[in-house]
C-alpha cells in the first residue's frame, strides 16, 4: 500500500489508535512542505513525515550550505516524486519565494520563535522542535499568532504520541490503578554535557554565522557551536532542562492532566564539570507545584543514575502503586500485590524498513515521531487542536525557563498564567524577556 493509499483508506498505525485516530481524510491536493534547520532531528522529523503522508518537499533551508545540499539529495532518494527540494540560506527569502502548506521548524532553540511565528502569519500550518522559546513573552507570542491566524502548530514534544507511553496512559493511569497521586518525580543523568574547552576557531566557509547567531547574543565561534553541541551555552538554550526536562515533565502534564505550576523553585549550577567551556548546570533540581502534588526534577551530567534502567524518565507514586516511564519502556508495579504490568518501545521495521539503516536515527522513538505528525496532519484536515498544541508546548517550555530564572535568583517564584508575569517580583518578570541582538527585534504577543 502507498502513502496516498495508506491516508484515503483510514489505515493507522495500530499503537496511534490508542489514543487519536490516523490521518484518514481524503487527499485533494498534495501539500507543500518545507523544512527550516536541516540537521540532525530536522531530517528525522522530515522523513518521518513523508513516510506517512503523500507530501511534496518543496523548500529546505539552513545557514549551513553543505548541510542543506546533503538534506536535499536525502530527500530527493526519500520522496515519492524524487524531485530535489530548492534550498535557501534565509528563510524569509523562502517564504518570498515559494508558497507553502506546513512547515518544519527544527533550528537551534534560538531560532524557533521568529519563523514559526512568520510562517503563521502566512497561513502556514507548523511542526515546531522543543522547546518553543528561549524565553516565556516569545512562547506567548506564539501562542498569540497561531490563534490569531487560526493556524495548527504541533511541537514536537512527541511523548504524547509515543505508543507504549499511551498503552501506559490507558492501562494504568486511566484506569486508576495508581490509586491517590501524592508526588511526581522526573530526572535525567545522561553525560550529555559538553567536556570540552575548545579555543576560538575560524568560521567555516559553509556556514553564515552571523545568521546562525541571529537574535541572541554572539559568541567567539569553537567547535562546540555548531553543528551538534551548542545546547552547551544558554546564549542558544535553555540549558538541560528545557532539552530533557521539558519532554518528561510534558508527558507527565498530558497523563495527569495538569495544567501551569503555581510555584516554581529551583537550585543547581555548575558544581563538577567545572573545566567545561559549557554555562549550562550540571546539576539542577527543579519543583513545580501543582494543586495536588509537586512535580520534582532532577539532572546530573555526572556519576550513576539513581537506576540504571532508567537514566531519562519520570515516575508516578501514587497509594497503590508506582508507575515509571522512559521512552523505551515502562513499568507499573501495584504496592499490594496483583499484577505487574509493562510495555516497551514499539519498532516498525517490516513497515519502515529504512528505519534499520537511516543515521543516527533514534530508532525507537521513530513510531512516536510517526504518530505526532499523523495527528498533526489529521488536526490541519480538522482544524482543531492537535494532542501537542503550542499552547500545551508553551506551558511545558515556560515553566521549564521559570526554573532557570527561579535558580539565578535563588528564590521561590509565584506565577499567575492569566497575566503572564511572576506575582509580587518584577526582578522576575523582566527576566520573561531577554534581550536580543539588533537588528532583530522580539516578537510581541500581539
Amino acid at each position: 500500500m502507498d502513502r496516498r493509499t495508506f491516508l484515503k483508506s483510514g489505515a493507522s498505525l495500530s499503537a496511534l489508535s490508542l489514543s487519536h485516530g490516523a490521518f484518514a481524510a481524503p487527499v485533494t491536493k498534495i501539500p507543500r512542505v518545507g523544512l527550516i534547520g536541516t540537521g540532525w532531528y530536522g531530517k528525522v522529523d522530515l522523513l518521518r513525515l513523508i513516510q506517512v503522508a503523500p507530501v511534496e518537499v518543496v523548500g529546505l533551508c539552513d545557514v549551513d550550505s553543505k548541510m542543506v545540499a546533503e538534506a536535499a539529495e536525502i530527500v530527493a532518494g526519500r520522496q515519492a516524486s524524487g524531485q530535489k527540494p530548492k534550498t535557501w540560506k534565509d528563510y524569509r527569502q523562502m517564504l518570498k519565494e515559494q508558497e507553502f502548506d506546513i512547515m518544519l521548524v527544527d533550528t537551534p532553540d534560538h531560532w524557533h520563535a521568529l519563523p514559526m511565528i512568520d510562517c503563521v502569519n502566512q497561513g502556514i500550518d507548523v511542526w515546531v522542535q522543543k522547546p518553543i522559546s528561549v524565553d516565556v513573552i516569545e512562547g506567548l507570542s506564539m501562542v498569540t499568532a497561531a490563534r490569531k491566524n487560526n493556524r495548527v502548530v504541533q511541537v514536537g514534544t512527541q511523548r504524547r504520541s509515543t505508543p507504549h507511553l499511551i498503552e501506559a496512559k490507558q492501562r494504568v493511569v486511566d484506569a486508576g490503578l495508581l490509586g491517590d497521586i501524592g508526588m511526581v518525580e522526573c530526572y535525567c543523568y545522561y553525560h550529555m554535557r559538553a567536556q570540552k574547552n575548545p579555543p576560538e576557531i575560524a568560521v567555516p566557509d559553509n556556514l553564515d554565522y552571523e545568521l546562525w547567531t541571529g537574535p541572541a547574543p554572539m559568541r567567539p565561534f569553537t567547535e562546540l557551536t555548531h553543528p551538534r553541541s551548542w545546547r552547551a551555552f544558554m546564549e542558544y538554550s535553555n540549558g538541560i532542562v528545557g532539552d530533557m526536562c521539558v519532554h518528561m515533565y510534558d508527558m507527565v502534564r498530558w497523563m495527569l492532566k495538569l495544567g501551569w505550576p503555581s510555584q516554581i523553585s529551583s537550585s543547581g549550577g555548575i558544581l563538577v564539570q567545572t573545566s567545561s567551556a559549557a554555562n549550562t548546570t550540571d546539576t539542577q533540581t527543579a519543583t513545580f507545584q501543582h494543586p495536588d502534588f509537586p512535580v520534582l526534577w532532577q539532572h546530573r551530567s555526572w556519576g550513576a543514575a539513581a537506576d540504571p534502567q532508567y537514566p531519562w524518565g519520570s515516575t508516578i507514586y501514587g497509594d497503590k502503586g508506582t508507575l515509571k516511564l522512559s521512552v523505551d519502556k515502562y513499568e507499573f508495579i501495584p504496592r499490594n500485590g496483583g499484577e505487574k504490568l509493562t510495555g516497551s518501545a514499539l519498532f516498525e521495521y517490516d513497515k519502515y524498513p529504512e528505519d534499520e539503516t537511516e543515521k543516527d536515527l533514534e530508532r525507537h522513538v521513530a513510531s512516536a515521531v510517526r504518530g505526532h505528525m499523523l495527528n498533526f496532519l489529521e488536526c490541519i484536515e480538522s482544524r482543531e487542536k492537535p494532542v501537542s498544541d503550542i499552547e500545551e508546548g508553551q506551558i511545558s517550555t515556560a515553566s521549564c525557563i521559570l526554573a532557570n530564572i527561579a535558580m539565578k535568583l535563588g528564590r521561590t517564584l509565584n506565577w499567575d498564567a492569566n497575566t503572564h508575569t511572576v506575582i509580587g517580583d518584577e526582578e522576575a518578570t523582566r527576566l520573561l524577556r531577554r534581550e536580543y541582538r539588533a537588528p532583530w527585534v522580539h516578537p510581541e504577543p500581539v
